[in-house]
């Protein structure tokens, strides 16, 4: 539902988001912000910072970062609607009924759109599984020993066997064929034109962390391949960023994240009391989701199947959980094959005991190499050892690969010195230490990280100090800003100091996407306390100088970085060409002028 900005802001203003926060998360006042425990990731030291002068909140452990509003979302697992209603009524403010007229129905997005449609495909699904049509996925749900409560928690559903029943029913609700098809729950042929995409499949709904469905899974019943079957890519589905049940897992308040291979896996042991237990959605484990869990969690355990393509998915997991700086652990399933047969079998107590009992990512990369080797036989295990030797060689801090070296060399009994030198001979041979460094990040690339790190440098400064803006904007525009988000956050920053009011909590609003809110936080609550201190041996003129040396060649940079963009662009582009001579008229005159900070 669409709702005036004005009134949003209205909204957000009257809710102050110290008072707010503290209905949920002890907060204590430090300096200008307030401080407490992170409720979105555990931790025992508080990172979370909330700005009263600001109106926004960011954890310096996690990331999360936003305005009163997007708090309440992520805290609460509301939509935005939902967030501002609750906003609205603790206000006083009456939202007006808006109607659902062709004109507001226009204002829409696509992306809305295909999640109207999604959500439509999961109200019918779950309807159909209590149809004497759906009693075959009924059974198999009630087979795998499922309540009708863990049902209704994670919307389950049937698809029927004919082909078409639900691509009727949301043509009746007046979707068209392209946004049906778009939704990715319908396919299109030339012979028989738009056709459901799952029938006979017992359905599993795919949600955000916000509870919004963008996708399913479908496991067919009876004979049929593939045996399991997955939404398409579409503009709301991107199986490399999401994960099955991180709209629950993500709000357990566990100290790790169980990561698996299945649904059924996920909502057996959601059931038995494991609410932080996620998966991959039919796809092997990627960075992307390994980024997305370390927002909630520093703790991965690994609970894939326990036969050879399982051990294999899960040494790949834990290259890329190390990647993204994630600590790992695999759990041992034997005798049974994965987490829902165990849990039936021995039940929640001894499930949780294998968590307690989780193996190290290392180890257990270790323990599987064994296998190919006979520690009997003197040579055979020497070359086990030296494949050793090359895996600690990628442990770069050498308080670590200390930890490793030892807890190898008791596991092995060899002597710990011997180790060492078998390690140091083996990183001093021509090529050995290659495969375990990091590769570099591509020239391009660093160039580009360095002008996102100058432009929101700027932006900061900016920010805390927004009347330079009015010293340094015959030099600088929003265009000069390479980073796309950073120039749109230039274009309202700017707009609004011009105005003399600048209010970077408003800001955040007008931004849809949950990671652009994020980072938009960052930059925000970036403190430059340098600017609130004050000389106690006399020296303030000398700070302020270096204080001035610093902003001007933060400018300076933004401009080279823009010139240096538009001079790359400039054979193709026109407009780029002529921003080009501008722009280095302009820098050439920025780097002889002096701007006072005062």
């Amino acid at each position: 539902m669409y709702y005036p900005e004005e009134l949003v802001e209205e909204i957000r203003q009257k809710n102050d988001i110290v008072d707010i926060i503290s209905g949920y998360v002890s907060l204590k006042r430090k300096g200008g912000n307030y401080f407490g425990l992170c409720p979105f990731h555990n931790e025992k030291t508080g990172s979370f910072s909330v700005s009263q002068n600001k109106q926004m909140y960011y954890c310096f452990g996690c990331g999360a970062g936003g305005n009163v509003i997007t708090f309440i979302m992520n805290y609460e697992n509301y939509t935005f609607g939902e967030a501002l209603r609750l906003l609205a009524d603790r206000a006083g403010v009456e939202l007006p009924e808006i109607e659902d007229s062709k004109e507001n129905r226009e204002k829409e997005t696509k992306r809305q759109k295909l999640l109207e449609i999604n959500k439509e495909a999961a109200k019918y699904f779950y309807y159909q599984l209590r149809m004497p049509q759906g009693s075959i996925g009924l059974q198999y749900f009630q087979k795998r020993q499922l309540t009708e409560d863990t049902m209704k928690q994670f919307g389950l559903g049937f698809s029927n066997k004919t082909s078409n029943d639900l691509v009727q029913y949301l043509r009746s609700k007046g979707f068209s064929d392209e946004l049906i098809r778009d939704s990715g729950v319908a396919v299109f042929h030339e012979k028989y034109g738009l056709n459901d995409k799952f029938w006979n499949r017992v359905m599993f709904p795919i949600q955000d962390s916000n509870h919004r469905v963008i996708g399913f899974g479908g496991r067919v019943l009876g004979e049929g391949e593939p045996k399991y079957l997955n939404s398409p890519e579409t503009q709301i589905f991107d199986k490399s960023r999401n994960l099955y049940g991180l709209n629950f897992a993500r709000t357990s308040r566990k100290n790790n994240i169980i990561l698996c291979e299945g649904y059924m896996d996920v909502i057996a042991m959601h059931q038995a009391g494991f609410t932080q237990a996620v998966a991959s959605l039919g796809t092997a484990f990627t960075s992307g989701q390994a980024n997305l869990l370390r927002r909630y969690a520093q703790n991965v355990i690994l609970s894939y199947d326990s036969d050879g393509a399982g051990v294999k998915a899960a040494l790949r997991a834990i290259g890329i959980l190390k990647e993204a700086g994630l600590s790992g652990k695999v759990l041992n399933l034997e005798p049974y094959k994965d987490p829902d047969e165990f849990i039936k079998n021995l039940g929640p107590e001894e499930f949780q005991k294998r968590l307690d009992q989780a193996e190290n990512c290392f180890l257990f990369e270790i323990r599987m190499l064994e296998k190919n080797y006979d520690l009997s036989d003197p040579d055979s295990k020497t070359r086990f050892l030296t494949e050793i030797a090359k895996k600690l060689c990628g442990f770069s801090e050498e308080v670590e690969r200390e930890n490793y070296i030892e807890a190898v060399a008791q596991k092995y009994y060899i002597g710990r010195d011997s180790l060492r030198k078998l390690v140091v001979g083996q990183a001093a041979r021509e090529g050995m230490t290659k495969e375990y460094v990091r590769p570099k990040a591509p020239k391009g690339q660093k160039q580009q990280e360095k002008g996102d790190q100058v432009q929101r440098l700027l932006l900061t400064w900016l920010v805390e100090v927004p009347q330079l803006y009015h010293k340094i904007k015959v030099y600088i525009s929003p265009q000069d800003f390479t980073n796309s988000l950073y120039r749109q956050v230039a274009e309202m920053l700017f707009e609004d100091i011009e105005k003399g009011n600048v209010n970077p909590a408003a800001i955040i609003s007008r931004f849809e996407e949950e990671e652009e809110q994020r980072d938009i936080a960052r930059l925000f609550h970036t403190k430059l306390d340098f600017l609130d201190e004050e000389s106690e041996d006399g020296n303030g003129m000398e700070e302020k100088a270096e204080r001035e040396k610093a902003f001007h060649d933060i400018l300076v940079k933004v401009k080279k970085n823009a010139y240096e963009a538009d001079v790359r662009a400039s054979g193709t582009d026109l407009a780029a060409m002529q921003r080009m001579v501008d722009g280095k008229v302009a820098l050439a005159q920025l780097e002889k002028t002096h701007i006072s900070i005062d």
